[in-house]
């Protein structure tokens, strides 16, 4: 345990050590935000509130997705019961696109 964290601490150090050697005393001029562009406005600016319906619309279709593939591969072996837990998860999903559609999150325009 404790040679475990004497290494860790070991690395750290080194690695800052390395970096004040190649890095050198550069005035960092822009900063990460925006990969280095001037920024127009503050990094932590708020969403306009249309953008909230289509995240939900994206969480609903990435979920789908995410929890189909494993489901795929054992719904021959559960039968039945992981047939009809897939088709209520897909309802629940439905009533979120059904939220996004209602608030107007597929319009474009």
């Amino acid at each position: 345990m404790v040679i475990s964290a004497a290494t860790a601490v070991l690395l750290v150090l080194s690695g800052y050590l390395v970096n004040s050697v190649f890095a050198g005393r550069r005035a960092v001029v822009t900063g990460p935000f925006l990969s280095g562009g001037v920024p127009a406005e503050h990094a932590v600016s708020r969403f306009h509130a249309r953008w909230y319906p289509v995240t939900l619309l994206f969480l609903a279709f990435d979920m789908e997705m995410v929890f189909m593939y494993p489901w795929a591969v054992v719904v021959a072996d559960v039968g039945m019961k992981a047939v009809a837990e897939m088709f209520g998860f897909l309802a629940l999903l439905l009533l979120g696109v059904l939220y996004v559609w209602r608030e107007g999150g597929l319009r474009w325009t």
